[in-house]
């Protein structure tokens, strides 16, 4: 495993940074691992550490013999997933000890080189087949200095893109059924902030499907792919796609109502089953669906 650092300073931190530092010092951090989350433990533990992660793109077929760009890697828990799936990966985090945290728990890949650095100076000449962004467009408004910065994000990582390679692209949908039933928007921790368009804007941002197509086509992609991973992009028990949506035949799983808020005390607003059985019978699921797995050419 490789790595190289530019000049950043600690930018996003959820407050589990420390702690994955130790677990990952450890001699078996593996064994620590699974005593924390047998337990009940904080948001950003089981965030970090959760194997569940991973089924957001554990069933994907890549190319094995290709390469991967992962911007905004933030603490790997999906880089070892990259790393057994490809030929090589490189992972950009714009957080040092974030990117400290990759190199430790992924010290035995030799597959990886770790980046430190903002996307926005990126400049290799390399080109890669894949470029995902899991978790980042959001934050496009803080990191990118320009008139449109999500617009911007996406175009930087078209540049990054070889011929006929692929964008896999996570967000928050944000009409999501979740924040209309009580669940606070997941970045600013305010009631229907999103459904409003972020009226205090603090330069993070979620989009509709419509928009994220809009946005996705005049970053220069032709070819569009929606997924949607339920309950949510982070914790993924279950993913449909419009070839193979939720129907009576193959409803949504049960347990996954109420939708889980890990991070912060949630309101009960209506019972969200019976309205998402009403949402998909009425054919309306990918226009409420909790987030967006998309794959664009």
């Amino acid at each position: 495993m490789k790595n190289k650092q530019n000049d950043n300073k600690n930018i996003y931190t959820d407050g589990g940074e420390e702690d994955l530092l130790k677990i990952f010092n450890e001699e078996n951090p593996q064994a620590i691992i699974d005593k924390i989350l047998h337990k009940n433990p904080s948001w950003p533990l089981r965030y970090h550490l959760s194997d569940i992660r991973k089924n957001l793109l554990s069933w994907y077929e890549f190319d094995e013999d290709k390469s991967l760009l992962e911007v905004g890697a933030g603490c790997g828990a999906i880089t070892g997933l990259f790393c057994e799936k490809l030929e090589e990966v490189v992972a950009i985090e714009i957080d040092k000890k974030r990117a400290e945290i990759i190199n430790l728990r992924h010290k035995n890949k030799n597959n990886l080189e770790v980046i430190t650095d903002n996307i926005d100076n990126f400049n290799g000449d390399q080109k890669f087949d894949y470029v995902t962004s899991i978790g980042v467009l959001e934050y496009s408004g803080r990191f990118i200095k320009s008139e449109n910065p999500y617009l911007d994000f996406l175009k930087k990582l078209k540049s990054l893109l070889a011929e006929k390679g692929q964008l896999i692209l996570a967000i928050e949908n944000k009409f999501g059924l979740k924040y209309w039933s009580g669940i606070k928007e997941d970045h600013t921790g305010r009631l229907f902030d999103s459904i409003e368009d972020y009226p205090e804007d603090k330069g993070i941002k979620t989009f509709s499907k419509s928009e994220l197509i809009n946005i996705i086509k005049s970053a220069g992609f032709s070819e569009i792919n929606f997924y949607y991973p339920m309950p949510d992009y982070k914790m993924p028990t279950e993913i449909f796609s419009d070839d193979y949506l939720p129907s009576e035949k193959h409803n949504l799983r049960a347990d996954i109502f109420p939708f889980v808020d890990y991070s912060q005390e949630r309101k009960y607003l209506f019972d969200e089953k019976l309205a998402l059985n009403n949402i998909i019978n009425s054919g309306y699921f990918d226009i409420f669906a909790n987030s967006f797995l998309i794959f664009a050419e």
